[in-house]
């Protein structure tokens, strides 16, 4: 794959180090390995190997890379081997995309509680879809769900919600036959909506009591209980979003849109447009305008892009993708086999036979000036591992 023109590590190599020491005390372990390990992808400092090309005698280098979930660079491969787990999961049905939107004062006192509100966000949304999906006046069914957290919005702000895949039906309370949805309808969005308000506003009070929840700054005083049981009353009447879209075009819609959505991070390289000394210039999309006036860019100073790109670094072995009801790790594969059978198609593709001849598996590493398949010859080392950002020696 070749090198973008411009990149977030070279906002990082560029602008990194003095900020990193201007905002010292202020940037956690988590963002500072963050910072350290796009800095560092594909460069010597991890190591890599050189390839050869028999066919036309070609030399390459390949630096490794940083496999950082938050890196631009290091999400593509980690998408496509995600998606082949996924393609044995899907069933031949109307697939719909659910979103559900944190309201703007729960999302800043989120930012400082991330654990906590998150997943609160992946278990209330998870758990109204369920709710409602089961209730007789709905569907009544039990639904499978896939549900992917996404922190920011279109220009690098902070606005969690969560992205889910839902197939358009479901077994029947007593297991023995599926049960489907109205074509091209899943679940009354206002019933989700006001599901998810209240559910969410009573999670969030009770891991208040319980002392999980940590305030700064304008929202220290919250910290009383009283002022945060006021706190709370407005966010009792106001709008929630929660949406629903028409269903995909089939099973190979849902795959193209995982690809896009599952392993994105805060900003893609393709988005950065310039780097001089206004600051970073991005394109981003403007959701409140319509047609082709959604598309605008942005100019931000490199200090202040670097602070809202890691504003979405996530918890230390925080789960962003997870899987709920018929979907759930637990039982899976049984339930989706019981799926097929209540929907009389065929079971999921085998594993490929062990005589599958090793020259139809396509090759790692790929020839830019033939395409043919390339070797490693040799291999270097890296150096320490990724734990903090580089010294000054080291940088040297």
């Amino acid at each position: 794959m070749g090198r973008h023109a411009l990149e977030v590590a070279d906002i990082f190599r560029t602008y990194g180090p003095a900020w990193r020491q201007a905002q010292h005390g202020h940037l956690s372990l988590g963002q500072l390995k963050v910072m350290s390990a796009i800095e560092q992808c594909r460069s010597a400092a991890l190591g890599g190997h050189v390839l050869h090309c028999d066919a036309c005698d070609q030399v390459e280098i390949a630096y490794n890379s940083c496999r950082n979930r938050h890196c631009p660079k290091c999400q593509a491969s980690a998408a496509k081997r995600w998606l082949q787990a996924r393609q044995a999961d899907l069933l031949p049905l109307d697939y719909y995309h659910v979103v559900f939107t944190l309201p703007a004062p729960v999302s800043a006192i989120a930012y400082y509680n991330k654990a906590v509100i998150y997943d609160l966000l992946f278990e209330i949304a998870a758990e109204t879809l369920r709710t409602i999906a089961v209730d007789p006046k709905h569907l009544g069914a039990q639904i499978g769900v896939t549900l992917v957290l996404h922190s920011w919005g279109s220009a690098l702000t902070h606005h969690p919600h969560v992205h889910g895949i839902v197939a358009g039906g479901g077994f029947a309370l007593d297991g023995e036959r599926w049960v489907a949805c109205k074509p091209g309808f899943f679940l009354p969005v206002r019933v989700l909506s006001r599901l998810f308000r209240r559910r969410f506003l009573e999670e969030l009070d009770q891991a208040h009591r319980a002392g999980q929840l940590q305030f700064f700054g304008e929202y220290a005083a919250l910290t009383d209980a009283r002022a945060f049981v006021d706190w709370l009353a407005p966010l009792r009447a106001c709008e929630w979003v929660v949406y629903a879209k028409h269903p995909f075009a089939g099973p190979a819609a849902v795959l193209a849109y995982l690809s896009r959505y599952t392993h994105r991070v805060a900003i893609s390289n393709q988005r950065l447009l310039a780097l001089d000394e206004r600051g970073v210039t991005f394109r981003w999309k403007d959701y409140r305008a319509k047609g082709k006036t959604r598309y605008k860019t942005m100019t931000l100073s490199a200090e202040e892009f670097m602070r809202r790109f890691l504003l979405h670094v996530l918890p230390g072995g925080f789960h962003r993708i997870r899987h709920y009801g018929l979907l759930a790790n637990a039982a899976r594969r049984e339930n989706l086999a019981r799926a097929r059978e209540l929907l009389q198609v065929a079971p999921a593709a085998a594993e490929p036979p062990p005589e599958t001849p090793v020259a139809s598996v396509a090759p790692t590493f790929v020839c830019p000036h033939c395409g043919a398949a390339m070797i490693i010859v040799e291999t270097f080392a890296r150096g320490e591992p990724i734990r903090a950002p580089p010294t000054l020696r080291a940088a040297a």
